[in-house]
């Protein structure tokens, strides 16, 4: 049988030529005017994502 791929997570995921999963942030809707400029301006960058939840991520997407 095929494998499907998560579109939840497609969708929050990006892939990057080395093979690197980055993922966005959480915690930037509201309430940034109370955080220091540093922390607000490492919020707009896409993160590289933890080697821990680099397994399941490549479970949920097959084509990885």
């Amino acid at each position: 049988m095929k494998l499907k791929t998560k579109k939840l997570l497609k969708k929050r995921v990006r892939v990057t030529k080395g093979k690197k999963i980055m993922i966005r942030q959480g915690g930037q809707d509201h309430f940034n005017a109370r955080e220091s400029g540093k922390v607000t301006k490492n919020k707009r960058r896409d993160k590289k994502l933890s080697p821990v939840n680099v397994k399941n991520v490549k479970k949920l997407l097959p084509y990885l």
